[in-house]
């Protein structure tokens, strides 16, 4: 069985499947694990990564990972001025964690040479009389009887079940950080909190968060058409931040800091979505978990947990019946229920967040849960 894409997904199918047995190769086109960071925290849920995890044997290992008490919130307005502070659960049933330890922790889980690195996917092509030909940029081409499309946003595989493509949301990120210690500041850093701070208004905001080693980490949201964020010329980020600080006019520099203080390469994340309710026929021998499956915005916090669950139930359901094609029609009708439903949160939660109605409709959230 071949998947592609060593996200968290892709990972928990394979090592699930090995537990069981069950042979799996994961192709990736990065070099290596260590070619890119991992982005920040994330909050497991209980009813799906935590199952994923306890599926894979590997739930007493990531209690050792978690990061207890980072899951305070606080919400201010643009004037700095505090409209909600929840403080930090020690006993969450949706522990924090690290993305990147998260993931590394899946990798050490699999058996040696499970992931094929620096085989990013050209092309894949299917057989009249069945199976697949993948073909890598720069790697040997390969042939399989099933393949599993983990491989993101963007899939490869995707294709090959329907024309669907992600959409841009009209929220674009922009990475930003603040190194640990920095003196200039300070106050900025104490207003987070010690969890995260989200500063919101209609169609912008400035998030931050506070790192176990003291650096602070978050984004630049803006509502802006996409061409109008590649604009700006990041090839001088000082400029480049300047510029998304003057979208903040009239803000509390303790707000601005975080912008215009950076040290952070300002990466551009544009938020795209795959549409809510998005379902497929089924082809023989393919299908998808994660990303893949069911982009959407980060504002549920549904993402990760429902591409580990989705790999942790697809091997299940390969495990549990002999037939193949039976496995993975239930696979995908319990996938169709369950994303479309995360995925219509998220995009309610989006416009929650940066609508006409914030900041205190991010109350009015937060006040619910």
């Amino acid at each position: 069985m071949k998947n592609s894409g060593a996200g968290l997904g892709g990972l928990t199918l394979a090592r699930v499947l090995q537990a069981h047995g069950v042979a799996a190769t994961i192709y990736e086109g990065e070099a290596s694990a260590t070619t890119r960071t991992q982005g920040g925290l994330l909050d497991i849920h209980e009813e799906t990564g935590q199952v994923a995890l306890r599926a894979a044997g590997l739930y007493d290992e990531f209690l050792t990972l978690i990061r207890p008490g980072e899951d305070a919130k606080r919400v201010v307005d643009r004037h700095g001025t505090i409209l909600f502070d929840m403080p930090a659960d020690r006993g969450s049933v949706r522990p924090e964690v690290d993305r990147g330890e998260l993931r590394r922790l899946l990798i050490d889980s699999l058996a040696p040479g499970t992931i094929r690195w620096g085989h990013q996917l050209a092309s894949i092509r299917h057989r009249v009389e069945g199976g697949y030909d993948l073909t890598f940029a720069e790697a040997p081409a390969t042939h399989t009887d099933i393949v599993i499309g983990a491989d993101g946003a963007w899939s490869k595989v995707r294709p090959l079940l329907t024309p669907a493509m992600p959409l841009y949301s009209g929220t674009c990120f922009v990475e930003i950080a603040l190194g640990a210690g920095e003196q200039n500041c300070r106050a900025s850093v104490a207003a987070i909190g010690s969890g995260t701070l989200m500063a919101v208004a209609p169609g912008k905001g400035i998030i931050a968060h506070r790192n176990a080693d003291g650096r602070v980490s978050g984004y630049v949201a803006l509502n802006k058409p996409e061409e109008w964020m590649r604009s700006i010329d990041f090839g001088d980020p000082s400029a480049g931040l300047r510029r998304l600080a003057d979208e903040f006019d009239g803000w509390s520099p303790l707000l601005t800091a975080f912008v215009t203080e950076s040290d952070a390469q300002p990466w551009l994340r544009p938020i795209y979505a795959l549409p809510v309710g998005l379902e497929w026929g089924r082809v023989p021998g393919v299908t998808l978990v994660g990303d893949a499956a069911h982009l959407m915005s980060p504002f549920a916090g549904e993402g990760a947990n429902l591409a580990m669950y989705d790999g942790a139930d697809l091997a299940r359901k390969l495990i549990e019946q002999p037939d193949i094609e039976g496995a993975l029609t239930a696979y995908e009708e319990r996938l169709f229920v369950g994303s479309s439903d995360a995925a219509g949160r998220a995009a309610d939660n989006l416009e929650i967040f940066f609508g006409p109605q914030a900041p205190h409709s991010v109350v009015t959230l937060f006040d619910h849960f």
